[in-house]
């Protein structure tokens, strides 16, 4: 596809925050031939979520152009775990855990991405053959007063915090990365700029043309305050149910509404614009945009459904807007001699656990029949048809 000055300001200026170097960049774009573009996931949790998309769609966009995608999963340094943002020393992760979670990456990668022109690989291809010198002579490229410049350290290091020696070779084993695929640009968000740039330099080093660093913006998360967070909870995940997808964008606070259009839809920039004014001067109700934008966030994680996108706004316009029930919900079956409401939350699906449920009782987000309950222990037994309501969203039908 030809690069035209529409297309170029669309992958260069729309849901970008830096591109290092943009002119090289741009120069590649121009010369025509295909791009390496790598972009890394580390399978710490089992699930992708909407913040990841802003970068996948930039990798799509691409893809449409005739590049080719290299999607790179961290099975090595998901173990050792990227500090990126955090105030302490993660975990490590077991190497089955890891497993576990890619498989749910590798299906969710191609909601977004096209599956024929993207490349899925594994950083134990070349990992599993590094012996201890391959490790020592990576290490002695890079000092340690260049690590303490990247910023999470940097706090860490002047508040006497601890900071794992393996923690230090995070950095180093995503640049290798670059190396091993011979990466022409690696994406990420803006917390990865220190691993890109690292990435950069070493390539550089071994005699390889430096990769482009395209960094996007880190999506807000449903709070409205701070990034997009699975550990923090204010997440949209890529693949919950539609309906929840849709109540949580209709639950953004408003001034989330512009960067949400911004960063994941493809509203042109003069239209968004034009949202940006009205709801700025009070002259549209938020409810209408947050209603389209939340329609196209779930057509976008749903394979471009418009059938799953209008099927979850009447359900929200059904159960939360005019307060119906809604058509169809899960079933739970209860025993006749069921006590505890905590325990039929767990088997309906509507908590986790059973102190998960607990809280939910506690914060009194849980409903019997309309009714809010106010204790887990049940004041009679449930009845056939009872139903049960969790938050505003999440319900489930008892049966014998």
């Amino acid at each position: 596809m030809a690069l035209d000055t529409t297309m170029l300001h669309r992958i260069t200026r729309r849901a970008v925050a830096e591109i290092v170097s943009e002119e090289e960049f741009v120069k590649l774009l121009q010369e025509g031939k295909p791009l390496r573009l790598k972009m890394g996931f580390d399978p710490s949790r089992p699930d992708l979520t909407l913040g990841h998309v802003v970068g996948l769609r930039k990798l799509r966009q691409l893809q449409e152009l005739g590049h080719q995608v290299i999607l790179i999963v961290g099975d090595w340094t998901a173990q050792i775990g990227d500090p990126s943002g955090q105030s302490q020393t993660r975990p490590m992760l077991t190497a089955e855990t890891v497993r576990e979670n890619a498989q749910t990456y590798l299906r969710q990668f191609f909601r977004i991405v096209d599956r024929d022109k993207t490349q899925v690989v594994w950083q134990s291809e070349w990992f599993g053959a590094f012996t201890m010198a391959d490790v020592i002579r990576l290490t002695s490229r890079f000092t340690v007063a260049q690590f303490l410049q990247r910023e999470d350290f940097r706090k860490r290091f002047d508040a006497g915090r601890p900071i794992a020696i393996t923690e230090l070779l995070y950095p180093l084993l995503q640049a290798y990365d670059s190396v091993a695929i011979r990466s022409d640009v690696e994406f990420g968000g803006m917390d990865q700029k220190f691993n890109l740039l690292v990435g950069r330099e070493l390539q550089s080093m071994m005699g390889q043309r430096p990769q482009q660093c395209f960094l996007v913006p880190l999506l807000v998360g449903t709070d409205g305050a701070v990034k997009m967070s699975k550990s923090l909870g204010n997440f949209i995940a890529v693949e919950e149910p539609p309906q929840d997808q849709y109540g949580k964008v209709m639950a953004l606070p408003d001034s989330a509404i512009v960067h949400y259009y911004e960063l994941v839809t493809d509203v042109p920039d003069e239209e968004l614009a034009e949202i940006e004014r009205a709801l700025e001067q009070h002259k549209v109700n938020p409810m209408a945009h947050k209603k389209r934008l939340a329609y196209e966030v779930v057509k976008l994680l749903n394979l471009g459904s418009d059938e799953v996108a209008r099927s979850a706004q009447e359900h929200f316009e059904r159960t939360v807007q005019r307060g119906e029930l809604p058509e169809e919900m899960p079933i739970v079956k209860v025993a006749t001699d069921a006590t505890r409401l905590s325990r039929v939350l767990v088997d309906a699906g509507l908590a986790t656990s059973m102190g998960d449920a607990r809280r939910l009782i506690t914060q009194r987000a849980v409903e019997v029949n309309g009714v809010t309950a106010t204790a887990d222990e049940l004041p009679k037994p449930l009845a056939e048809g009872d139903v049960i309501r969790v938050g505003k969203r999440r319900y489930a039908r008892v049966v014998r």
